[in-house]
């Protein structure tokens, strides 16, 4: 028996990616996103990855809820999509740190956390999801262990681990719709593990791994979970995590 905070899935046969199939990377300009667009970039099986950011062509700019449908609307046409990662993420600022206590919350911070790591991705499953392939196709959100309900032991971190919180519960609920109107389709919430990048920079940690380690990983369980495993909200090591 899984114990309440670990959780386990027996590996199933899953069918692969189909050969020359094509992805989207949005979140492009960060560490991660970026690793991700260059480790799909050399995977020969890999026909068309797009990375998307706030300066692409098409830009997706979550601060202006349109770009994200425009964005949606000006790769359509090279579509459909097997592979979409939404790679963006906040966490702090030159004007925001995570809130260490309750006398640290306010509007301005809560704002701008949710609207990068909550309200941006509840966009991008609304406009990128038509575009998934009918047959064969994931599509992962990276979240944060941190975001986990269960998992939570040490407080503080009060914008960030909402956020991502109310991240895993868009995926689980979409999940369950796209279920009816993509069954072949497997959505993912994803724990990428500390990583060095912009984001976790200031936090420093001698556990941070290289962005492409990470990705590496991340990649591999993506490519082992189909769609019976839609909803799932696991760690770059395939590990199953509490909600």
């Amino acid at each position: 028996m899984p114990s309440p905070t670990t959780l386990s899935f027996e590996p199933t046969e899953v069918q692969p990616l189909p050969s020359d199939y094509r992805a989207i990377v949005i979140g492009a300009s960060g560490g991660i996103g970026a690793a991700f667009v260059h480790a799909l970039s050399q995977d020969p099986d890999c026909g068309l990855v797009l990375g998307l950011h706030r300066q692409s062509t098409p830009a997706v700019d979550f601060d202006h809820e349109a770009s994200v449908a425009q964005a949606a609307q000006g790769v359509a046409a090279q579509g459909p999509f097997h592979l979409i990662i939404h790679a963006a993420g906040f966490l702090h600022s030159a004007n925001f740190t995570p809130e260490k206590k309750l006398g640290d919350l306010h509007y301005a911070q809560l704002e701008a956390t949710f609207r990068a790591n909550t309200f941006g991705p509840a966009m991008v499953l609304r406009h990128f999801s038509p575009l998934l392939s009918p047959g064969r196709s994931s599509m992962v959100f990276l979240s944060a262990k941190v975001g986990s309900i269960g998992d939570n032991r040490l407080g503080g971190w009060y914008s960030y681990r909402a956020s991502k919180a109310a991240l895993n519960m868009l995926v689980k609920t979409a999940s369950i719709e796209l279920r009816r109107s993509k069954p072949h389709t497997c959505v993912l919430a994803m724990h990428p593990g500390t990583v060095q990048s912009r984001l976790s920079r200031p936090f420093g940690s001698a556990a941070a791994r290289p962005a492409e380690d990470a990705v590496r990983d991340m990649l591999g369980v993506i490519r082992s979970r189909g769609p019976e495993h839609s909803g799932q909200f696991v760690a770059y090591n395939g590990e199953g995590l509490p909600w």
